[in-house]
């Protein structure tokens, strides 16, 4: 009968592990496709483009349709420059996509308002976090070299919705994105202790 208990904890403990399924890294998104996030704010739809960065409008849409921005907050808001986002508030989940970085490709599109790019910190280090621009940032982040790679990739567009994105609270600025470790270890409950005010994507989904 021990044994039996054992099995039963052992499976239980491997399925909590397992959050997401490599299948779903391996899809491939259309050439180009639309998306809509519901915010605390209101509504915002994006165009992405796969030849702007194959591999990662992959990476976004293989996020967007299996509901990773669900409940995310938007942890990084500086005014006239970006809004950030994409912790998960499981951080189970989080682990799991990091296990799938996101290949480095070049820039082929400008950071212009709008436009939208995976955050990285060096070489190979996509995986779900992206940010918005709020005003034009280019060629600044299009040419920026640090850690071996050079600029930030654009994957979509803003297409509707952007005073939305304008309107995020912004008086945190910078200051919860320096404490990533921690957001990543306690989730959504941390922000909301430490940084109330904040906003969030409440879903992602794919529109015609």
């Amino acid at each position: 009968m021990k044994m039996f208990y054992l099995i039963i904890l052992l499976v239980s403990v491997s399925c909590s592990q397992k959050t997401i399924k490599e299948s779903w890294t391996k899809k491939k998104a259309p050439e180009i496709f639309k998306a809509r996030f519901e915010t605390t704010k209101g509504s915002f739809d994006i165009e992405s483009h796969r030849a702007w960065s194959p591999k990662a409008v992959d990476r976004l849409y293989q996020l967007i349709t299996t509901n990773f921005y669900t409940d995310i907050a938007l942890f990084r808001v500086v005014p006239n420059f970006v809004v950030q986002f994409g912790i998960h508030n499981d951080p189970t989940i989080n682990s799991s996509w990091g296990n799938y970085k996101v290949p480095d490709e070049p820039v082929l599109k400008g950071n212009l308002e709008g436009t939208i790019a995976f955050a990285r910190s060096g070489k190979e280090t996509r995986t779900t976090q992206i940010f918005i621009n709020l005003k034009s940032n280019s060629p600044r982040l299009d040419s920026i070299f640090y850690s071996d790679v050079k600029g930030f990739p654009v994957i979509a567009k803003v297409t509707k919705g952007m005073n939305v994105v304008k309107s995020f609270y912004n008086g945190y600025a910078e200051k919860p994105s320096t404490k990533q470790d921690s957001i990543e270890k306690h989730g959504n409950s941390y922000l909301k202790n430490n940084f109330p005010e904040l906003d969030y994507i409440k879903k992602a989904y794919i529109v015609e």
